[in-house]
C-alpha cells in the first residue's frame, strides 16, 4: 500500500497564484474555507499532467502517486444505510422514513448512516482499498424524485409523492449526513436525480420528457431548490432521461438557468451511471461519444459514472482526449470540472493540507453500534401506518396466532433495494412476535412456491470441509501483468488469503492481501435444520451444489444486477451435510449470495388446522425489491423491467387471503410493499390493516412491537393509494394532471397522510397571525393538540392550504408538519411559520406567487375531509406577490 504524505497549504496555495487555472476564480459569494478549497485545488491541478487530469473525471479516480493523491472512487450508496464490506445499519426504505413524516428522525437516521461511510472510508484507506466502490467521503443520496406514478419500481427510493414532504426530508437527510458545517461536510451528499426523473425504467435512457413550466415549477424542482439552497448540498446526480430535447446531463435548462443560475450552486455534478454514455449513444443527441462527453462537460458535468469501470475497462478517458484534440472542449472545461472535484475532496478531509477541516478519522467500531441497532428500530417503529382496526389491535399478551403469508419468516425482502446483503442479521415477523409476545402461542403456516420466495441462508446452515460453522472462503489474487487489462484475468494458483465466512460473503475488501482484481472460492456444506422441501438460488457466483451425488442447485455465470432468484426445488433431510462449491470473480455487478424457503405442499390444510385453534389469524403479504426496482430483467405477471403493470398482490396472495378470511377468525393483513398497492380488498373483509414498507433490519420487531400494543403506531401514507391502474394517467405522461392528492378528483382507498392510532386527538381552533406587511410576507398558524385517548402515543399534525381559484392551483398542498408525543390526557401548543414560498403556488405559465384572493389552512392528523381530527380558518390576500423560482 502506498502511503501519502500531507500535502502543505503553502505549497499549494503560492503554487495556485501563478498557475491557477481560469475556472477556479472564486464566486464572491464563496466562503474563506471553500475559497481555500479551490485555492488547493487549483494549485493541485496545474501540476497534473494532461493524461492525469483526464483519468480524475471518472467515477474511479486513480491514484497519482508522485502527486501524493490516493486512489479516490466516488461511487458510494447510503440510500438508507451504508453499503459496504461489512455489516452496516439497515434502516428503513426511504418510503417508509417517508411514512414517519418526522425530519428529525430521518436527521438522526443520515447523521448515523454518515458516520458508517466515514468509518468504511477508514477501513479503506487501511486495506488499501480505495479503488472499491463504498470507500468515498460522498454519497448518491438522497432520492429526492417525486414518486408521481405508483407503478414506478424505484419509488421506493423517495420521500412520496408530495413535493413539500420530500423536499422537508430531503433537507432533514442532506444537513444530517454532511453534518453542522456544510463547507465542511463530513460526507457529501448528492441528492438525485436532477430532475423530471420518475419512470418508466424500461424507457429511462431513450425517453424525451415534455413538461409544462407548472409541473416543473411546481413538482418536479421544489425539492432540489431546497436541496441546494436550505440545505447546501454540494454534489447533485444528474438524471438518465431528456427534458424537454436535450438530456439532463446535458441540459442548460436544468444545469446552467437553474442549478448554477438561479440557485447559485457550488458543488460538482456527476452523472448517473451512463447517463453521459446515453448522451451518444441512445439519446443521439450527440454523434459520437467524444461529442458526448463534451456535451455533459460543457453543460457542468463534472464526474462521469462509468458501469464500465466495475470490470476494469481501460482507456475510458480516451473519450475525453478526442474530445480535446477535436476542439470540442478546452483545457478550461476540464480545469473546472477537476478544481470542484478536488476541492471537495479537501473539504471533506480525504485530502489534507486544509486547516479547518479535522483530520480524525472514524474507526470501523461506529459501525452498526448498538445505538444505530436501536435508531433503526425506532425509525422502523416510527414508518408503521395502521390503515384499519376493527379493535382487533393491540393484541392480548396470551393470544394465539396463526402466522400465515410468504413473507411471515421473510427477511430480505426488509432490507429493500439499495442495502448491502452484509447489512445486520434482520428479524423476520414470526421472530419479532416471538420476543414481543412470549406468553402467546404462535402456529406458523409454511407458505406454497411463490414469486416472492427466498431469503438469505443463515449462517448456521452452512459447514465448512473440516466441520467449523460456515464456508471456507480462499482469495486468489489476478497476476499482476494480466491485471487492469480489461480482458480475461489469470489468477495465481495459490491463495493468498484463507479464512472462515458465515455464508457466500466476501471479506476481500478488508483483506490488505487481497488485491481489487481477485478470484473467491467457497466450499463447504449446507445442513438443514428440518427435514423437508426447499426452494434454493444462488445469485453472483458459479458453482453447484450437490444433492444425492448430483449438481441440484447450479450455477453457469456469474448473475448480474437485478437478475431474479432462479429457484430449484429440493428436498432435503435435517442433519445432512449438501456438499457445495461456489466460485466469483471482482468485476460483476451481481452480489455473491445463496437463498432458500422451505414450503408446504399443501397449505391449504395447514392454514385450516392452525386457524382452528386461533384467535386471530395474522397474514403477511406484498411484494419485495426484486419485483419492483431499478432496471430488472423482471417479467412476470403484474411485473416488468422493474416497474408495475397492476397495483394488485400477487394472485397466489390474493387467494391466500381469501382462504384465511373464509375460515371466520379476525384476520390482520401486514402488507410489506415499496409503492401502493389495491387494499380495497382488505379494507373491506379485513379486521386490521398494517402498512410496514420495507422496513429495514428491525422491521419484524417493529411490526410485532405494534401488534402487541407495546409502540403506538403514528405513522402516516406519503402516497395515494388508489383502486387499479385504470385510476391513472399513462406511466409515461408526465403531466401532474389527476395525479397525486394535490391533483387526483377521484376517490382513493387510502389518501396521502392518512393514518390511525390506538388513542385519539383533538384540535383546538386556529389562529392566525399575519407578518407584518400582510400576508404576502408570512403567516403564523396555532393550535393546541390534545391526547383525548387512553394511550400515550405520537401524532403527526398536518398542514394544508386549499388556494384562491386560480389556473395551476392544487386543491389542496401540504405545507407543515409536526410530529409530536403526547402522553394520554396531554396538551401541545403547536404553532407554524410560514413563510411566503409556503404560501405560494404556481400559476399555470410557471410563475410562482403569493396569489390574491381567499385561502383556507387546515391543521390535524390527515387531510381535511377525510375523517381525521383537525380545524380549520380562513383568511384572504389583497395582493400578488411574484416569488423566483
Amino acid at each position: 500500500m502506498v502511503r501519502f504524505a500531507s500535502l502543505t497549504l503553502a505549497l499549494l496555495v503560492a503554487a495556485a497564484s501563478s498557475t491557477a487555472p481560469a475556472s477556479a476564480q472564486t464566486a464572491p459569494a464563496a466562503s474563506a474555507v471553500r475559497s481555500q478549497a479551490v485555492a488547493l485545488a487549483a494549485a493541485l491541478v496545474s501540476r497534473m499532467t494532461p493524461d492525469e487530469k483526464l483519468s480524475q473525471l471518472l467515477n474511479v479516480a486513480p491514484a497519482i502517486p508522485r502527486l501524493q493523491v490516493p486512489a479516490y472512487n466516488w461511487w458510494t450508496e447510503s440510500l438508507h444505510g451504508a453499503l459496504g464490506p461489512v455489516p452496516t445499519t439497515n434502516f428503513p426504505e426511504p418510503i417508509g422514513l417517508g411514512a414517519t413524516f418526522d425530519p428529525s428522525l430521518v436527521h438522526s437516521v443520515a447523521a448515523a448512516i454518515s458516520r458508517e461511510v466515514r468509518a468504511l472510508h477508514t477501513l479503506g484507506r487501511s486495506t488499501g482499498h480505495l479503488g472499491t466502490i463504498g470507500t468515498g467521503l460522498d454519497t448518491w443520496s438522497p432520492n429526492i424524485n417525486i414518486f408521481r406514478d405508483p407503478r414506478w419500481g424505484r419509488g421506493q427510493e423517495t420521500y412520496g409523492e408530495d413535493p413539500f414532504l420530500t423536499a422537508t426530508l430531503g433537507v432533514a437527510f442532506i444537513t444530517g449526513m454532511q453534518g453542522p458545517d456544510p463547507d465542511l461536510p463530513d460526507v457529501i451528499a448528492t441528492p438525485k436525480h436532477f430532475a423530471v426523473h420518475s419512470g418508466p425504467e424500461s424507457t429511462r435512457h431513450v425517453a424525451d420528457v415534455f413538461v409544462s413550466p407548472h409541473d416543473l415549477e411546481d413538482t418536479y424542482l421544489p425539492a432540489f431548490r431546497a436541496a441546494i439552497v436550505e440545505a447546501k448540498a454540494n454534489s447533485v446526480m444528474c438524471a438518465y432521461n431528456r427534458i424537454d430535447g436535450q438530456p439532463a446531463c446535458a441540459s442548460d435548462l436544468l444545469l446552467k438557468d437553474h442549478l448554477r443560475g438561479a440557485w447559485g450552486f457550488q458543488g460538482y455534478v456527476v452523472s448517473d451511471c451512463d447517463a453521459v454514455v446515453d448522451i451518444s449513444d441512445h439519446h443521439k443527441y450527440a454523434p459520437d461519444s467524444a461529442a458526448g462527453v463534451a456535451a455533459a462537460l460543457k453543460a457542468g458535468v463534472d464526474n462521469e459514472c462509468n458501469t464500465a469501470t466495475l470490470s476494469g475497462t481501460p482507456n475510458l478517458e480516451a473519450r475525453y482526449r478526442e474530445a480535446l484534440a477535436r476542439g470540442l472542449i478546452g483545457q478550461r472545461d476540464i480545469d473546472r470540472a477537476l478544481v470542484r472535484l478536488f476541492s471537495a475532496r479537501f473539504r471533506n478531509g480525504d485530502l489534507p493540507g486544509l486547516p479547518q477541516r479535522n483530520s480524525s478519522t472514524v474507526s470501523a467500531a461506529a459501525i452498526n453500534t448498538p445505538d444505530h441497532q436501536a435508531l433503526a428500530l425506532r425509525a422502523a417503529i416510527e414508518s408503521m401506518v395502521l390503515l384499519k382496526n376493527d379493535r382487533t389491535l393491540p393484541l392480548a399478551p396470551g393470544v394465539r396466532i396463526a402466522l400465515v403469508g410468504p413473507l411471515a419468516d421473510a427477511t430480505r425482502v426488509l432490507r429493500g433495494n439499495y442495502s448491502s446483503p452484509a447489512s445486520a442479521p434482520p428479524i423476520s415477523v414470526l421472530e419479532g412476535l416471538r420476543r414481543a409476545l412470549p406468553g402467546a402461542t404462535i402456529r406458523y403456516v409454511p407458505f406454497m412456491p411463490s414469486i416472492t420466495d427466498g431469503d438469505p441462508v443463515p449462517a448456521s446452515a452452512f459447514v465448512t470441509p473440516d466441520g467449523a460453522p460456515g464456508l471456507r472462503a480462499d482469495y486468489y489474487n489476478a497476476r499482476v501483468p494480466d491485471a487492469g487489462k480489461g480482458g480475461p484475468a489469470q489468477f495465481e494458483s495459490a491463495p493468498v488469503a484463507s479464512q472462515v465466512e458465515p455464508g457466500l460473503a466476501s471479506s476481500a475488501a478488508t483483506l490488505g492481501k487481497v488485491a481489487e482484481r481477485h478470484r473467491t472460492v467457497w466450499t463447504g456444506s449446507l445442513v438443514a435444520p428440518e427435514t423437508g422441501t426447499y426452494r434454493i438460488a444462488v445469485t453472483g457466483v458459479t458453482g453447484d451444489m450437490q444433492v444425492g451425488g448430483r449438481a441440484a442447485v447450479r450455477s453457469d455465470r456469474q448473475s448480474g444486477w437485478g437478475d431474479p432468484l432462479k429457484l430449484v426445488t429440493v428436498e432435503l433431510r435435517k442433519g445432512e451435510r449438501y456438499p457445495l462449491r461456489f466460485e466469483t470473480r471482482s468485476g460483476g455487478s451481481g452480489q455473491p449470495g445463496m437463498f432458500w424457503k422451505r414450503i408446504s405442499t399443501d397449505d391449504n390444510a395447514a392454514l385450516a388446522d392452525a386457524a382452528r385453534n386461533a384467535d386471530v389469524v395474522v397474514a403477511v403479504v406484498g411484494l419485495t425489491s426484486d419485483l419492483e426496482g431499478e432496471e430488472m430483467p423482471v417479467h412476470v405477471e403484474g411485473f416488468s423491467g422493474g416497474d408495475k403493470t397492476s397495483l394488485e398482490l400477487p394472485a397466489d396472495q390474493r387467494a391466500l387471503l381469501e382462504k384465511a378470511h373464509a375460515l371466520g377468525k379476525p384476520l390482520v393483513v401486514i402488507a410489506m410493499n415499496g409503492s401502493p398497492i389495491n387494499l380495497a380488498w382488505a379494507k373491506a373483509n379485513a379486521a386490521a390493516i398494517l402498512e410496514a414498507w420495507y422496513p429495514g433490519q428491525s422491521g419484524g420487531l417493529a411490526v410485532a412491537q405494534v401488534l402487541a400494543g407495546a409502540a403506538n403506531p403514528a405513522g402516516r401514507l406519503p402516497l395515494t393509494f388508489y383502486r387499479g391502474v385504470e385510476d391513472l394517467a399513462a406511466f409515461n405522461d408526465y403531466a401532474m394532471h389527476n395525479r397525486t392528492y394535490r391533483y387526483y378528483r377521484g376517490t382513493p382507498v387510502y389518501p396521502f397522510g392518512y393514518g390511525l392510532s390506538y388513542t385519539s386527538f383533538d384540535y383546538a381552533p386556529i389562529g392566525l397571525r399575519p407578518a407584518s406587511g400582510g400576508v404576502g410576507n408570512g403567516l403564523r398558524v396555532t393550535t393546541e393538540v390534545r391526547n383525548s385517548g387512553a394511550r400515550d402515543g405520537d401524532e403527526v399534525a398536518q398542514l394544508y392550504l386549499s388556494f384562491p381559484a386560480v389556473a395551476g392551483a392544487p386543491r389542496l398542498a401540504l405545507r407543515g408538519l409536526q410530529r409530536v408525543h403526547l402522553q394520554r390526557g396531554e396538551r401541545r401548543a403547536l404553532s407554524f411559520d410560514l413563510a411566503p414560498r409556503d404560501l405560494s403556488a404556481v400559476t399555470a405559465d410557471g410563475v410562482r406567487e403569493v396569489m390574491a384572493g381567499r385561502f383556507t389552512v387546515s391543521v390535524g392528523g390527515g387531510q381535511p375531509g377525510t375523517g381525521a381530527p383537525g380545524r380549520s380558518a380562513s383568511f384572504s390576500n389583497d395582493r400578488v406577490r411574484v416569488l423566483p423560482n
